[in-house]
Parts: structure tokens; sequence; C-alpha cells
């Protein structure tokens, strides 16, 4: 039997280093090229572009927190880490995956005060509410995501020690547990509807009452403007829900996909969202374009 303080587990990657490099290299460097685009232009202090910054910063927290430990376990083999190693970087990833996902949310609900209620919007979307949004993120993600990791810790792994995963999922660790796991898997739904569930319906709502403001009211160029805006978010929220929901419903709701298959699933719920967004923010939005250009055009001609 393994004890709680000196259980290692092997962590089964079989992907190459060199994409995973070039990923983390885009990840990295796509977020932090968008960081300095929005810190360095004054236009874009707006809080849209506060939201795409405070998005950027996860999209680079999350990958560090797995892609490092991938990479060296590629080049030196390195396929161990501890139960206390392992429950950190646990909470880590779900916990600003979270975070993530009310940024999302904040973000929907900014495009729809911005376009159903003007008047009002720089009443509502103003240092208060940001402070209450970024209280309410830390208590709920903080809140759920301790919990879960803290429902993970005491559990005894008494026969394999192999994850079937390339970082520390909650659902691939406590699924190797001798013991009952029903509280698991239970809080696993609770991460499902809060994450997921009321997310994407809030989402949702707010982007049909703003597809019906536009399409009633709006004509011409400013309802170009507000679809290509909208367009724009919507195209990164399906990114990371659409990914992110396989993963979650696949490893909670023991829905049969090949390992392989999952542990795929995974690893692009954590890069791909990551690697795109600056992507998708610095070609669609004419703003950030414009901005990245004459920074270019700037030091050019230095």
């Amino acid at each position: 039997n393994y004890l709680i303080n000196n259980t290692y587990f092997v962590l089964t990657l079989r992907l190459l280093f060199l994409p995973f490099f070039l990923s983390y290299v885009l990840v990295v460097v796509g977020n932090s090229l968008l960081l300095s685009v929005i810190r360095n232009t004054e236009s874009l202090h707006s809080p849209m572009y506060i939201l795409v910054s405070a998005l950027a910063v996860v999209d680079i927290i999350v990958p560090t927190a797995i892609i490092p430990a991938m990479l060296l376990s590629f080049l030196f083999d390195l396929n161990e880490i501890s139960l206390t190693g392992c429950l950190t970087q646990m909470f880590v990833t779900h916990f600003f995956s979270s975070v993530e996902s009310t940024i999302l949310l904040t973000m929907a609900l900014d495009r729809f005060v911005a376009i159903c209620k003007p008047l009002h919007y720089t009443e509502i979307m103003n240092s208060s509410m940001f402070l209450k949004v970024f209280l309410f993120t830390l208590i709920r993600s903080g809140t759920i995501m301790f919990t879960l990791v803290a429902l993970a810790a005491p559990l005894s792994f008494c026969e394999s020690n192999v994850i079937h995963h390339c970082y520390c999922d909650h659902m691939a660790l406590v699924s190797l547990a001798c013991d009952s796991i029903s509280k698991n898997n239970a809080m696993g739904l609770v991460v499902i509807i809060c994450f997921v569930g009321i997310d994407i319906s809030v989402i949702f709502f707010s982007y049909v009452k703003i597809l019906h403001v536009v399409l009633g009211a709006a004509a011409g160029e400013d309802r170009w403007k507000a679809f290509h805006t909208c367009g724009t978010h919507l195209m990164v929220m399906m990114c990371f829900y659409f990914v992110g929901s396989i993963t979650f419903l696949s490893r909670n709701l023991n829905i049969p996909i090949p390992v392989d298959v999952n542990t795929f699933l995974g690893v692009m719920y954590i890069v791909f969202p990551a690697s795109v967004n600056p992507i998708i923010y610095g070609v669609r939005t004419k703003e950030i374009r414009n901005a990245l250009l004459k920074i270019v055009q700037r030091e050019g001609h230095l």
C-alpha cells in the first residue's frame, strides 16, 4: 500500500516535445503581446479590454502550471509527481480555469450592458462593479475548488499509481482511489453545474437579448459592428466551453472515451483556447489590430 506522504504518481505522457513546446511559446508570446498592446494603448483602457487582459493573464497561468512539467518529462523522463504536488497542480489548474469561465461570463454581461443599456454603461461597468466581480470570482472558484481538492487529499491509493492523463486532473486522480469516491463525483457535478451549466446559460441568455436588440434597433454599420464584436467573444467562448464540456462530462459521467482521446481532449482544453485567444482578438478586433500596427511601425522607425 502507498502512504499519502510518500505516494508518487506516474503521469502517462505520450505526446511529442516539439508541438507542446511551440504551443507554449505561442501561448506566452501571444498573450504577453496582447497584454503589452493593451497596457501601452490608452484608448484600450476600457472595461472590455481590461477583461481581455485578465483573460490573457489566466491563459498564461494555466498552461504554465502544466506544460513545463510535461516538457521536462519528454526530455528527461521525469514522470513522477508527489501527491502534494499533484493536488497543488489540480487546484491551480481547476481554479484558474474556473476564473476564466467567470471572465467570459463577465465579458458577455459587459456586451449586454453596452448594447442593451448603453446609457447606463459607465454607471454599471465601473470600478465598484469590477471589485464585486473579483470578490465573487475568488469566493466561488476558491470555495468550490478548495473543496474539490480537500475531498481528494484523504483518499487511499493502494493499486495503480499511473494517472492516465498529462496532468493531475481531478477525476483522473480520484478514479485510482480504493475508497468510495461518491463525494468526489458529486463535487465534480457541482463544478459542471456552476461553471458549465450556469455560466453558459447566462452567456446564452445575454447574447439572445443582444441579438434581439441589434436586429430590432440597430441598422447598417452599427448592426455590423455589434455582430462583429459579439462574434469575436463568441468564438473565444466556444473554444473554451466546447472542449471543456466534452472533457468534464466524459470524466465525471463516465462516458466511455478511449484514454488517449480523453488525454488529448484534456490537453487541448488547456492549450487550444490559450493559443487562439490572442490570435482571435488580434485579427478580429480593429482597435487591438490598429494599436499593434502602430507599435510595430513606431519600433520600425527607431
